[in-house]
């Protein structure tokens, strides 16, 4: 179990110790079907969990997201964190901690995962009586961050949830032909999944909760940049500029010290191969430039 704490206003994770409790839960996340995912009851402390259910926004918050009329989404609701109680809005930050993206890491094997600062479609997620969530796969790019998107946390915060209320998140098999996973949305569960183009998901059985009865959920996404970067941008490192000539001086000096680092970290021929074809693509620069 991930050792969170709580401290003050907030929660705390140990990093090496979230890095040991990814690691150890890897295989059985990366090996299950029909995506990669694992079920994690009792994730928060019951205090924190607590707290999230007791200060959960309330119907008529300002600035919700309320869809209503769709086939496949229906009275399904969402609040920002920044427009909910500091309290909460403490916990989510702490979703986007180093210790925690190194558990994600450890556990879904992806490296340099990235949060979404500004908790774009995740939030606090409320459905009514009535509603649903059609099977799907989720939006894979963010287009404010220009990320895509690689991870799902979803955290239930029902309590006394019956199976007659229905509301289970469903996992399908990447040919929908068949459900593979029921899961039940209990209190204080944590449902950790890739976001593949076949990661397909939902729970789209109407919600026959009593009045008065909603399904709760904290959800998180996940991200990572492009490689492609790197064809894009030069890899350059810092590029240290001089003022005047004393200047000039030390940043002879610094280049040499760069320099000799590389040689020393390169093979020679290695070295040498790099150096022969820079001083050539400098001299071919040189007599474009005097024609």
């Amino acid at each position: 179990m991930l050792p969170i704490q709580i401290k003050k206003n907030s929660l705390f994770l140990d990093l090496d110790k979230s890095i040991q409790v990814g690691a150890k839960d890897r295989k059985k996340y990366k090996s299950a079907s029909p995506f990669p995912h694992i079920f994690i009851d009792n994730f928060l402390p019951v205090k924190a969990a607590n707290l999230l259910l007791e200060k959960f926004p309330m119907h008529d918050k300002k600035n919700n997201d309320q869809l209503q009329g769709n086939y496949f989404e229906h009275n399904k609701k969402q609040t920002s964190p920044y427009d909910c109680h500091q309290e909460i809005l403490n916990y989510f930050l702490f979703f986007n901690s180093t210790p925690f993206l190194s558990y994600l890491k450890e556990l879904t094997g992806i490296d340099g995962l990235i949060p979404d600062p500004h908790f774009r479609g995740g939030g606090c997620h409320e459905i009514i009586k009535g509603g649903k969530l059609g099977i799907h796969a989720d939006f894979r790019i963010n287009k404010e961050l220009h990320l895509e998107r690689r991870i799902n946390v979803l955290i239930y915060l029902n309590k006394d949830w019956k199976d007659s209320f229905g509301g289970n998140l469903e996992l399908w098999n990447k040919k929908m032909t068949s459900k593979i996973h029921s899961v039940k949305p209990i209190f204080n569960r944590c449902v950790i999944f890739n976001t593949d183009s076949d990661a397909f998901h939902g729970h789209p059985e109407p919600l026959n909760t009593p009045e008065g009865v909603s399904r709760k959920s904290i959800a998180l996404y996940y991200y990572s940049a492009s490689k492609h970067l790197y064809k894009e941008i030069p890899a350059l490192t810092t590029q240290f500029q001089r003022r005047n000539n004393d200047e000039k001086k030390e940043l002879r000096m610094h280049k040499k010290l760069k320099k000799q680092i590389v040689e020393s970290l390169l093979p020679p021929i290695v070295f040498s191969s790099i150096r022969a074809t820079v001083i050539y693509i400098r001299d071919l620069l040189r007599m474009f430039k005097g024609r």
